[in-house]
């Protein structure tokens, strides 16, 4: 078991820090990616396990960089992961690389630093940028899109079944500027017995946070330039937390391991074309349920790996 210290659990509980490891266990002597470094949990695991390995970590938020300690073998980049192959250029790092991972969403710190503006639970300042690059804050938007750009945010991100209601109470309301407002309104939109199970700003907020970052948009291009990158059996791991983030990697994992261009009709291929990667979880893993239990916030937590196919 390689568990993060407690110093990188303070900033963010990194999510199946073993499995990680395991999965990386090839790149152990090579260059590895960490595109999400957050509080460091799953580089410094893999400094601790792979002696010989170097490390990339890139975050787009400057708090969680400010975080990290210093390490020999650890280089550190402030950057939207989508950009990965422009930091990749960069004269100090190899032209392809050993191992990437990907950890999505929103970090522990994010979430608990009333002051970033992503938490429904407690109110501050409606921001929900993960970093400088953000084109607009999430007051922003929720001050400016008219009923059917909201609408269709909160449905498409956040598949949240009142979005139509929501959206016209935020836009008879507004204008806000503490998430305690918002979440506030929200939960005046939805109807009673919607509100029983879970927090009825939970979809909202999420749906906000996705539209704010385009996770979504840079998610679909760090995947196809990660691809690229990778030296043949180089791997990536990529850990995601909703179904719309599995959904475009399960996606894009499959297109990429079959290049065949011929005819659906034909009964077998005749193109000779050779897939990009070879996908090593045909069936998502899960965090255990040891795991789930010290760490709640794991239980959404989906991995895949596929490895770059040899020429």
């Amino acid at each position: 078991m390689d568990q993060p210290t407690p110093s990188e659990r303070s900033y963010h509980d990194p999510v199946m820090v073993d499995e990680v490891v395991s999965w990386l266990e090839p790149a152990s002597e090579g260059w590895i990616v960490d595109c999400t470094y957050g509080g460091g949990g799953h580089s410094h695991a893999l400094l601790r396990r792979f002696p010989l390995a170097r490390i990339v970590g890139v975050d787009r938020d400057p708090d969680a960089l400010g975080q990290a300690e210093d390490h020999s073998r650890l280089t550190l980049v402030q950057a939207n992961f989508r950009a990965i192959a422009d930091v990749i250029d960069d004269a100090r790092f190899p032209d392809l690389v050993d191992g990437i991972l990907l950890d999505l969403g929103v970090s522990s710190h994010q979430l608990d630093e009333s002051s970033r503006g992503f938490s429904y639970r407690t109110s501050g300042p409606l921001d929900m940028r993960m970093g400088p690059d953000a084109a607009r804050s999430a007051a922003e938007l929720v001050n400016s899109a008219s009923v059917d750009e909201l609408s269709g945010i909160l449905w498409r991100y956040g598949e949240e079944r009142f979005s139509r209601r929501i959206a016209r109470a935020i836009v008879e309301q507004r204008p806000f500027s503490t998430t305690g407002e918002l979440a506030e309104c929200v939960a005046g939109a939805v109807p009673a017995a919607a509100r029983r199970a879970k927090h009825p700003a939970r979809r909202t907020f999420q749906a906000l946070r996705i539209a704010v970052n385009d996770e979504l948009g840079g998610l679909s291009e760090v995947l196809e330039a990660s691809i690229d990158l990778l030296k043949p059996r180089g791997r990536i791991v990529v850990i995601s937390y909703h179904s719309l983030e599995d959904r475009i990697v399960k996606r894009l994992f499959a297109d990429r391991s079959t290049t065949c261009t011929c005819p659906p009709e034909l009964p077998v291929c005749a193109c000779g074309a050779d897939p990009d990667v070879v996908v090593l979880t045909r069936k998502a893993q899960k965090p255990t349920a040891a795991e789930i239990a010290r760490n709640p916030r794991a239980r959404s937590a989906v991995l895949r790996v596929a490895e770059r196919a040899s020429p």
